[in-house]
This record gives C-alpha cells, structure tokens and sequence, in this order.
C-alpha cells in the first residue's frame, strides 16, 4: 500500500468512526436527556447534591484507576495482542486497591464534602471503578481499530438497563442510591459485551518488559488525566465544602446541562481523534488540514448549543425540570460558555498526547489548577455558585486557552487555518444570541420562549454555516480557508 494509500485508509476509517461515534453520542445522550428529565422531576436538588459527592469521588478514581495504560495501547503500533494482557493485569489490580482504599475512607471524604450521607451511596458507585479496570482493555482495542459500530451497541444494552433500574428505584423512593445501582448495573452490562465484542481474546497476564514500558508511558498521562478531572471536579468539591447539599445539587444540574454540547460532540471526535492524530503526526500539513476540518465542524455544531443554553437557561430549566431547579440559572448562563470552551481544551489536550507532549500536559494542568484553586474559593464564598461558575470561565478563556494556543504554535502545529474554519460559526452564535435578547423581549412564557427562539435561531444559524457542507468527510478539503 502507497503512503498515499494508507492515508485516505486511515482517513476512511476516522471518518466512519467518527460517524459511528457520532451517532452512539447523539442517540445515548438523547436518551439521557429524557431520562434526566423525568429523574429531575422524581428527586429533589438534594438527592443530587449527594450523589455529586459520590460522583466526584468515582471520578477522580476512574482517571487513575489503570496507570495510563489505555492511551498507550492507543499510540503504541506494536501488536495489540503482546501486551493487552499484561495491561488488563495492571488496570485490574489498581483499581481493585484504589476501591479497597476508597470503601475505607468514605465516611472522612464525606464529612470534608458537608454530605456524611453520601458515604452509603458513595461505596456503591464507586465499585464502577473495579469494572472499568476490566473494560478499559477491550474498549480501548475497539477505540483503537476505530469499530465504533460495536461500541455504539456496547453502550446501548449499558445505558437501557441502567437507565430502567434508576427509575424504577427512584420511583419506588430510593433517592440518590437509585443512581448508584443503576450505573453499576450498567457496567456489569457493557463489561460483558465489551469482552464479547472485542477482537482480541483479552485475559490477563504479565511481562514484567511490557508492563514496565507500559508505566513509563502511561503513568505521565494518568497524572496528566488526574489534574484534568482535578481541574473538572474541583468546582463541585469547593461548593460541596462550602455550601450544603441542596445548593451542590442545583449545581450539578446546571453543569450537567452545561456539559451536553461536550458529551454529545466532543467525546464522539475524541474517541477516534487521539488515534487519527497519532498516525498522522508525522505528516504536519496533513494533520492542519484535519484539525481545521474536525475543529471547524465540532464549532458548528456545538456553539449554537451553547448560545441557546446560555440565553434561555431560566425558561429551559423551569419548563424541562420544573420550577425547582429554577436558581440553577444563574450558573447554567455562565458555563454554557464554559461548556464551548472545554471542547476546544479537550480537543488540544488529545492533539498533545498525539505529538508526545505528555510533560507539557502535566504543566498545563498544573497551571490550570493552580490559577482555579484560589480563584474559585474566594468566587464561591462572595457569590455561590454564579461566582464560581464565572472564576472557572475567567480561568479557562483567559490563562488556559491561551497557554494551549502557544504550547501548539511552539511545537510547529500553525492553527491559523482552524481559526478560520471556525469563524462562521462564531458569526452564527452571534446571530443566536441577539435573536434571543429580542425574543425574550417580546415574548412571555418559558414554554413560548424556547419555541419561538428555537425556530429563529434555526434561521439565522443555518443561512452561516450551510457553506461548511464541504468540511465533511469525503468532501473536497479546499473550503476550510474559504
């Protein structure tokens, strides 16, 4: 096969994985979104707050849980066979002790959190731990071969039976466990297929070669993960600390909603960007003119998303959620804006990865966390969690962005031609945003806001964009500068 040859094989198989990916996200987060609907409507802010806390926990153990060794099966061009074995060993094995430690230490982690409740609940959800070490191999084999089919049907059978569980138990009073069962029951359900599905035969095993080459290069990229969840995690642990339950759980769903445009577009690109900009390093126009192209749809689709949670954050929360979860507007305007941001970061982040920038990464973390830390404290004491919602946006737009935008420039990646391919979708988002300032003006209801603001974002955004039809995949590439 022709250099030429492997490229557009490699670019066919991104782009169905893409496409694959894509549609897994969009199905299952639709189905989240309803069912998020009618669990908002079954609990209280509470019961939300209390599994934030248990939430945060599984969290920041899942970034850590297998030392890294997933994303070194995704660069490593060796055959997958030799060392998935010895990987399996050594994601099972931490997380196993990670879950010991953390059944221990639930009671004080709680305490620190306002939340000593939380500690039943915490111990179940948390034991998601001990099944993604299982299922972080065989997963990560499909990401890696791009079989994103497998993984969309994978997904499915987890989130239909852990989406009827929590239900049924919320219904029948469980509160915030509800959340706890069902997500386990889920894991047990995509471990299974997963280990069915994946084309490999994975068991564990060990070569103390493979496993210390393993460490070496995963480990920086665990910590690396660690600081990234650190970083998405701290606002809730801050607020938890120094507010109640009550105002962490109307937090959480204003983040929740916040995070949609991340969930639904950004995760589906990155389960195949890390592998495609890994194999297309070597060649830099090549992986420009990707980047340009990926960034460039992913802003088209996200940024009206963004702009419309932002202006009609109080019609959407009251009409959706119910008047309960109303005063989690004020947070839900600001990290809508937040939301667009973290795409663009979490993109940058994979693009490091790819070009062997795991100890700048560890830096840029670092940076990230160490300008929030105080910043969100004082935010957070002055003005709740309006306050902290904007000391996370001023940190990540002002001192983050910019410090990923020069680490990229000074490691030969040009992003000029990213910048414009985004340009008409930030003229779109624009248009959105002042259609929604007359709109509300002129209309009352929550009901007839988002109806009549839906409709005239739809046409003043399309008009825009519609041009960027040649972005997509199998198109001519010429229209990025265009």
């Amino acid at each position: 096969m022709t250099a030429g040859q492997q490229d557009r094989s490699i670019g066919s198989k991104v782009g169905r994985g893409a496409l694959w990916s894509l549609l897994n996200n969009v199905v299952l987060r639709l189905g989240v979104l309803v069912s998020g609907i009618v669990l908002a409507r079954l609990l209280s802010p509470s019961d939300y707050g209390v599994f934030a806390v248990a939430l945060v926990a599984m969290t920041l153990l899942q970034a850590f849980n297998e030392l890294g060794v997933s994303l070194a099966l995704v660069r490593w061009e060796r055959d997958v066979r030799e060392f998935a074995p010895t990987a399996m060993t050594i994601a099972v094995t931490t997380s196993t002790a990670l879950y010991a430690v953390v059944w221990f230490a639930a009671p004080a982690f709680c305490d620190a959190m306002g939340s000593p409740s939380a500690v039943g609940v915490l111990r179940v959800l948390c034991f998601a731990v001990v099944l993604d070490g299982i299922a972080v191999v065989p997963a990560t084999i499909l990401n890696r071969e791009f079989m994103q089919a497998r993984r969309f049907f994978t997904d499915f059978s987890s989130f239909a039976v852990s989406t009827s569980i929590t239900i049924t138990l919320a219904v029948g009073g469980w509160g915030a466990m509800s959340f706890a069962i069902g997500q386990i029951a889920g894991n047990v359900v995509s471990v299974t297929v997963y280990l069915i599905l994946c084309p490999v035969r994975v068991r564990p095993g060990w070569d103390p070669t493979i496993a210390k080459d393993l460490v070496r290069f995963g480990l920086p990229l665990a910590a690396s993960s660690l600081l990234v969840l650190s970083v998405t995690n701290l606002d809730k642990i801050a607020i938890g600390a120094l507010t109640d339950e009550v105002t962490l759980g109307l937090y959480l769903m204003a983040f929740n909603q916040s995070s949609l445009p991340l969930q639904v577009f950004s995760e589906a690109a990155r389960r195949v960007s890390l592998a495609g900009f890994s194999r297309l390093r070597d060649d830099s126009a090549q992986l420009e003119q990707s980047l340009a192209r990926g960034v460039g749809l992913l802003m088209a689709a996200t940024i009206p998303v963004c702009a419309l949670l932002a202006c009609y954050a109080q019609p959407a929360l009251s009409f959706v959620y119910g008047e309960k979860w109303v005063p989690a507007a004020q947070a839900l305007q600001i990290l809508a804006v937040l939301g667009l941001v973290r795409v663009v970061l979490f993109i940058g982040y994979d693009l490091l990865v790819a070009l062997d920038g795991n100890r700048v990464l560890l830096g840029l973390q670092a940076l990230w966390l160490a300008t929030m830390l105080p910043a969100l404290l004082i935010a957070t004491k002055l003005d709740g969690i309006r306050g902290a919602s904007l000391a996370l946006l001023g940190v990540a737009a002002l001192v983050v962005l910019p410090a990923f935008i020069v680490v990229l420039e000074r490691r030969g990646v040009r992003l000029w031609s990213t910048f414009l391919a985004c340009r008409r979708p930030l003229l779109g988002g624009a248009l959105v945003v002042a259609s929604a300032f007359v709109v509300r003006s002129f209309v009352d209801g929550s009901f007839a806001q988002l109806a009549v603001g839906g409709l005239v974002a739809v046409a003043v955004y399309l008009p825009v964009v519609s041009p960027m039809r040649s972005l997509l995949p199998g198109r001519s590439p010429v229209a990025v500068a265009a």
